[in-house]
């Protein structure tokens, strides 16, 4: 994450320039415009680290009905870890690289730029919009994550260890399971841009994609399911949350199109995760 905490140091120099700065217009210059998209930005990160700080008995119930929702969902870990290593020789190897690749730092905030990078030039506000939602949400998400992963020490399936094999701050790759940073990844960037879609065939297609990573890395041995179920769920809370902050603070203009998915997390004698209702 060097290049997201290089992008966090450049939204943190624009934060007091752009503060004065009025909504951009088609008159409005490229860099002007990009000001105010970082500080959007920035604003966008500031709130939703700080939003904890303002919780009440409903928040904090919903956030942990999440760790009780994984915590249910690990009792099958190591059935359902088994069966998705055993499905790596069926898996095609461009899938499979994809995964890996999609959301390794350096390729996935270039591809941010370039969604960032045609709404700017062309002065959609609509594709600027998406593009700060995908920074702010990568950063604050990718950060929470790997402080997350570093504090839990979970061990790796490849590791030989069971799921419930813990080393807090270990520091070592093998104990960096929990949660998975290329489900948070994968499901951010999928989840920002499917929300300013209105065909469900499209966001079908947008989260099918954007599941690559979460699948390729535990066919690899490289996450539990509760690991991807948890990155992924928590990737949804992170940009829901920043989407309503920037539209709260009229931050950008365009109308905000009706919510046609529905996220839930699902307990049941035959279901266990998370369920997209369309």
């Amino acid at each position: 994450m060097r290049l997201g905490f290089i992008l966090l140091l450049l939204l943190c120099s624009f934060t007091g320039s752009a503060q004065q700065l009025n909504k951009p217009t088609d008159s409005t210059t490229i860099w002007k415009t990009f000001k105010y998209d970082a500080n959007s930005s920035w604003r966008g990160i500031k709130h939703s680290v700080t939003r904890p700080l303002h919780w009440k008995g409903k928040d904090f119930a919903k956030f942990g009905s999440l760790f009780v929702g994984t915590a249910i969902i690990a009792t099958a870990d190591r059935q359902t870890s088994d069966f998705f290593i055993n499905q790596e020789q069926h898996l095609p190897h461009a899938v499979k690289e994809f995964g890996f690749y999609f959301a390794k730092p350096q390729y996935y905030f270039a591809l941010n730029a370039g969604v960032y990078g045609v709404g700017l030039f062309t002065k959609n506000e609509q594709i600027r919009k998406t593009g700060v939602l995908i920074i702010s949400s990568s950063i604050t998400a990718g950060y929470l994550q790997i402080m997350a992963r570093s504090a839990f020490g979970r061990a790796r399936p490849y590791s030989g260890k069971d799921p419930y094999t813990f080393k807090p701050f270990e520091g070592t790759e093998e104990y960096f399971s929990f949660p998975s940073g290329h489900t948070v990844l994968g499901m951010t960037v999928a989840h920002s841009i499917a929300k300013q879609v209105n065909n469900t065939w499209a966001k079908v297609g947008i989260y099918t994609v954007g599941s690559v990573p979460a699948i390729s890395r535990m066919v690899n041995g490289s996450h539990w399911l509760s690991d991807v179920a948890f990155g992924a769920a928590f990737s949804i809370f992170v940009v829901d949350g920043i989407d309503k902050f920037l539209f709260k603070e009229k931050l950008y203009d365009y109308p905000i199109k009706p919510k046609l998915v529905t996220w839930n997390l699902k307990f049941s004698g035959s279901q266990i995760g998370i369920v997209g209702t369309f």
